[in-house]
């Protein structure tokens, strides 16, 4: 059986999908292809389970229709899944769909219109849960096993000089918006009360934070590669540390599929919906706050950085340093 999986972004809504996608495979034997954004394509390769990675050139799309659409049909599939549930993935689910009798199946949550371009919708929507069982709907509606959960990625090894003294933990500092961003000198107060090596990792827009972290530290405690790496070699470096303390970004949905436990710290956002996966993370939110705008820019600055050292400790199971 041949699937064509739709879901080209963002970064962290690729590895909520993972799980669904590999029980696809595994209940029907299946070959996957999935269509994603040209800039995640490197990354969707690292996805064990994916035969075949169809770029999709948003940002250049008219030129480029044409082959585009040409390699979105180069196969016959069975079965077509929209995992984004946009107008402009549904039109490409159609756009793929070459085998008379085919299903296209989107998913419960479903806006723009998309539904129109389905041939079924998997489930009723339900935004109280996390994405990942959002996007698990489309077994149920298959009537195939929901679990277990995995998310089966591979980044490429990389040998970072910092790596080898453990134990290691990242700080990733920063996220696309700031009501999501932990003030940078908390996570210098955390840092200084650590014994361990500390590496800060991020986006080239992210350098001047973590420079500012890097720069307040004692000399020598951390390592900045912020900027410096591609998005695989971050996904290595996330792969191989012991912990990464995070707020809610890409870099902690790369961490938690790739196994390493996280301490995220969470304002405005809903770590049910949106939170690392899984029981070996932690999470850390202001409990004083009891309505959440996304907008909220004071939330986040509840978390107490001695909440986060204890938590570090715990989860290391060691000494830290107190403040």
């Amino acid at each position: 059986m041949r699937i064509l999986i739709v879901k080209t972004s963002s970064l962290g809504d690729l590895f909520h999908a993972l799980p669904a996608v590999h029980l696809l495979k595994t209940a029907f034997d299946a070959e996957i292809d999935w269509v994603v954004n040209k800039d995640y394509a490197g990354l969707v390769e690292c996805f064990s389970d994916v035969r075949k990675v169809i770029p999709f050139p948003r940002k250049a799309l008219f030129p480029n229709l044409g082959s585009f659409r040409a390699e979105l049909r180069k196969e016959a599939y069975d079965l077509v899944v929209d995992l984004q549930g946009l107008l402009k993935s549904a039109l490409i689910c159609r756009m793929a769909k070459r085998v008379k009798g085919a299903k296209i199946l989107g998913p419960s949550f479903q806006r723009e219109g998309a539904r129109f371009f389905y041939t079924a919708v998997a489930g009723k929507k339900n935004k109280n849960r996390h994405a990942v069982e959002e996007n698990l709907d489309v077994l149920r509606w298959l009537e195939k096993p929901a679990e277990p959960i995995a998310f089966p990625i591979q980044f490429p090894e990389v040998n970072f000089q910092c790596l080898e003294k453990k134990p290691v933990v990242v700080f990733a500092p920063c996220s696309r918006h700031e009501a999501k961003n932990w003030p940078w000198k908390r996570f210098v107060e955390v840092g200084k009360a650590l014994e361990c090596q500390i590496i800060l990792v991020g986006a080239p827009d992210d350098a001047e934070t973590c420079a500012n972290i890097e720069n307040a530290l004692p000399e020598g405690a951390a390592t900045n590669l912020c900027g410096k790496t591609t998005l695989l070699e971050l996904g290595g470096v996330l792969q191989r540390a012991d912990l990464v303390v995070t707020v809610d970004s890409g870099p902690m949905h790369m961490a938690s599929a790739a196994g390493t436990p996280c301490l995220a710290v969470f304002g405005p956002t809903d770590p049910t919906r949106v939170g690392p996966f899984g029981g070996q993370h932690r999470i850390l939110r202001s409990s004083s706050v009891r309505n959440y705008s996304k907008q909220d820019l004071e939330s986040i600055r509840m978390v107490e950085t001695n909440d986060v050292v204890q938590t570090i400790g715990e989860m290391l199971n060691n000494e830290i340093v107190g403040l």
